[in-house]
């Protein structure tokens, strides 16, 4: 899959908000989202700092655009993403008729777009969410495994 200049320097966007997500003890996932060639909102993962479980960098970037068009209902965006979604960002993209969704790399354990199901691909839902995969994979997984690697060599001191 060939990705344009602007998919890249969206994706760039949502790497910076992974990297501060994990500067701030976050699993290191961040979002964008755009309309055209104009960012919506951006944010990192905020599950810990603010004591919600739903705060996941696609939930936040979609409430935060919601906000800003004063409209639940977002056509046309894409939203970027570091990390492949689960079922309840997916759930959530196909609400506010997000067009499109480019993510990095895979989630094995909980990722909705391929990896454990195909939630955006379900021909029930009465609205569609193309995507496409691996732009930044490497940057994405490496700083994932670094996150985590660290987390354990924390925990492991601490034992």
């Amino acid at each position: 899959m060939s990705f344009s200049e602007w998919d890249q320097r969206c994706m760039s966007l949502a790497l910076e908000e992974a990297r501060r997500a994990a500067d701030r003890g976050e699993v290191p996932v961040g979002a964008v989202l755009a309309r055209g060639e104009v960012v919506l909102a951006h944010c990192g993962n905020a599950q810990i700092e603010l004591h919600d479980a739903t705060a996941h960098a696609e939930i936040r970037v979609l409430r935060e655009a919601g906000v800003r068009e004063s409209n639940y209902r977002l056509p046309g965006t894409t939203l970027y993403v570091t990390l492949e979604p689960c079922t309840m960002c997916c759930g959530a993209m196909v609400h506010a008729r997000v067009e499109r969704l480019v993510f990095a790399t895979r989630e094995p354990r909980s990722g909705a777009v391929l990896s454990t199901s195909a939630a955006l691909d379900n021909p029930a839902l009465n609205h569609r969410v193309g995507w496409a995969e691996g732009l930044y994979e490497t940057e994405s997984a490496d700083l994932l495994h670094q996150f985590f690697q660290q987390r354990r060599g924390d925990q492991a001191e601490g034992s």
